[in-house]
C-alpha cells in the first residue's frame, strides 16, 4: 500500500483536514500550508485518492464514452482521441459498448452506478432521442457524429451528412458515371438516410443518370463484402459511394475475388478517410470526415457543461473534403 494521508498529515505536520483540503479544487487552505503538504505528500510518493474526493466535492470526473459500433475500425481512432483529450483535461472516461442496444434506459442505469458527470454519445447511428434521454435524466451529454439539426435538443458535433451524399453524387458525376450505386450502412441508421437523401436529390438533378441503392447490415467488412457480392451476381453499377470506408474496403475485396478492377470496371467512393484507407493495397479515394477537429470539439463542450451545466445545447458543424486515391477514374479531360 502507498502512503496515505494520515501520513502525509503527520510528515507536514498539519490536520487531516488540511491535507484533505489541499487537494480539494476550491476548498481555502493558506499557501504556507499547501506548500508544506505538497511537499510531505511528494516526499511519500501520495495520490491522493479520486474516489474520497469525489465523496466530498459531489464530481467523480467521470464522463461516459458510449458507443454501439466496435465492428468499424474507425472507432479505434475515435476512442483514441476521445480517452486521450478526456485525460488532457483531467476527466476520466468510462467506455460503455451498447451492441446492438437502442434503449437509453439500461445504460442510463449503469451509468448512474458510477456518477458519471456527463456522457458522450459517440455514434452516427443513433437518433437524436437517445442523448436527448440523457439530458431528461439530468446528465450533461453531446452527441458526436450525430444528426444535424440547427436548434438540437441537445449539442451536436459532426457534419451535415445530407450535404455529404450531395457532395459525393457531384464527384462520381463529374467523372462521368451514368449508372450509380449507394452501398450504405444500415437502413435505420441516421447516417444512412441522410447522406442517401442528399445523395439521390443530387443525382435526381442528372439527366441519363441511373440509381440503385442497398444497405449493408452493419457498417463492417464482413457487411460490405456481402453486400457487394450480392451487387455483383445482380450485375454490378459503374460507381459505388459507399456510406463508410469500411463497407468500402469489403466492397473492394469482393470486386477484386469476382476478377472486377478497380477502378477500370467499378469505381469506389468511400467516407470517412480512415487509416487503412491509406494503405497502399488499399488506395481509397474518399471523403473525409474531419474526426479530430469533432472529437476536440465534443471534448470542450463537456468540459464547459461541466462548469455551467445550464449552458444550452449548440450545434458544431464541419466540413467535408475530397481525398483522392486510387478507386475513382479521373475526371474527363475537358477540350
Amino acid at each position: 500500500m502507498g502512503a496515505t494521508l494520515n501520513d502525509v498529515a503527520l510528515r507536514a505536520g498539519v490536520s487531516r483536514s488540511a491535507v484533505s483540503r489541499t487537494f480539494t479544487q476550491g476548498a481555502s487552505v493558506s499557501a504556507k500550508t499547501r506548500r508544506k503538504v505538497e511537499k510531505a505528500a511528494a516526499d511519500l510518493g501520495y495520490s491522493p485518492s479520486l474516489l474520497a474526493s469525489s465523496l466530498t466535492t459531489g464530481r467523480t470526473k467521470l464522463v461516459g464514452l458510449v458507443s454501439n459500433n466496435f465492428h468499424n475500425p474507425i472507432f479505434l481512432e475515435i476512442f483514441d482521441l476521445f480517452t486521450r483529450g478526456l485525460q488532457d483535461q483531467g476527466l476520466r472516461p468510462l467506455l460503455v459498448n451498447l451492441s446492438d442496444e437502442t434503449d437509453p434506459s439500461k445504460s442510463l442505469r449503469m451509468l448512474g452506478q458510477y456518477w458519471v458527470d456527463a456522457v458522450v454519445v459517440a455514434s452516427s447511428t443513433l437518433p437524436p432521442a437517445f442523448a436527448a434521454a440523457y439530458r431528461a435524466a439530468g446528465v450533461p451529454v453531446v452527441h458526436a457524429f450525430g444528426r444535424h439539426a440547427p436548434a438540437p435538443e441537445v449539442s451536436i458535433v459532426g457534419v451535415d451528412n445530407v450535404h455529404c451524399g450531395r457532395m459525393a453524387a457531384e464527384i462520381l458525376l463529374s467523372r462521368g458515371y451514368a449508372r450509380i450505386g449507394f452501398l450504405g450502412g444500415p437502413e435505420a441508421a441516421t447516417s444512412t438516410q441522410d447522406r442517401l437523401a442528399g445523395f439521390r436529390a443530387a443525382l435526381d438533378r442528372a439527366p441519363g443518370v441511373t440509381l440503385t441503392h442497398s444497405f449493408a447490415r452493419d457498417y463492417s467488412f464482413d457487411a460490405g463484402r456481402a453486400e457487394m457480392q450480392r451487387q455483383i451476381q445482380a450485375g454490378p453499377a459503374e460507381a459505388y459511394f459507399c456510406g463508410d470506408d469500411v463497407l468500402s474496403i469489403g466492397a473492394l475485396s469482393a470486386l477484386q475475388s469476382a476478377g472486377l478492377r478497380v477502378p477500370d470496371e467499378v469505381g469506389l467512393l468511400g467516407f470517412n478517410d480512415m487509416e487503412i484507407a491509406r494503405w497502399d493495397n488499399i488506395w481509397l479515394t474518399t471523403i473525409k470526415q474531419p474526426i479530430r477537429e469533432i472529437v476536440e470539439a465534443s471534448i470542450e463542450l463537456v468540459a464547459a457543461m461541466l462548469e455551467n451545466p445550464d449552458r444550452p445545447p449548440e450545434a458544431r458543424l464541419y466540413d467535408c473534403r475530397l481525398i483522392e486515391r486510387g478507386t475513382l477514374r479521373p475526371v474527363p479531360a475537358t477540350a
